[in-house]
């Protein structure tokens, strides 16, 4: 596989929001993490595109994805979508019980920044959260990584994500709250 067929270029990608679980074959899952607690599941996908993060509830249900436009996603039970590029925020009240906060920032980072950049993504992943280091196609190629986190406390989870595109010296960021009452 060529280092410019592992990942999309970052301007063919699109964040939504589904107040509903999609079918995980929608997805090249590269790495999967799975966590229950009393009254929650989480999963946690990284994709070939970004990610795939799913939490549920009896009562409740939250996809965010970060995908390719052309990956055929269902429009029904949408909450929001918008194309990955600059900086973005979103608000979305998805019951009296649940909201939803996310934002999104790409950027495009001269070589040694991002080189600085990746490195300590890498190490950081080494201690915790979910990372994915793609395989490039030769030793020496830099290859793309997906790192995801999870933070939780009172009514509260925060996932952030750091996705790299060595190929145009980018990093899409992605930080997403469920606040429930």
């Amino acid at each position: 596989m060529a280092a410019s067929s592992l990942r999309p270029r970052v301007g063919e990608l699109v964040f939504h929001l589904y107040d509903q679980p999609l079918h995980p074959e929608l997805f090249d899952t590269l790495s999967v993490r799975t966590v229950r607690r009393d009254d929650y599941e989480l999963t946690v996908r990284i994709t070939r595109t970004g990610h795939a993060i799913t939490w549920a509830t009896r009562d409740l249900h939250l996809t965010e994805v970060t995908a390719d436009e052309e990956i055929p996603l269902p429009a029904h039970r949408a909450n929001y979508h918008q194309r990955v590029r600059g900086e973005h925020c979103a608000t979305v009240a998805m019951s009296p019980k649940l909201s939803y906060q996310s934002s999104f920032q790409v950027e495009t980072l001269p070589q040694e920044i991002f080189l600085h950049i990746h490195d300590e993504i890498l190490r950081d992943g080494a201690k915790r959260g979910l990372l994915h280091n793609f395989q490039p196609n030769h030793r020496l190629a830099l290859a793309p990584l997906g790192y995801v986190t999870v933070e939780t406390w009172a009514g509260h989870l925060l996932f952030s994500s750091f996705h790299t595109f060595p190929n145009e010296n980018t990093i899409v960021k992605t930080q997403s709250l469920i606040d429930r009452k």
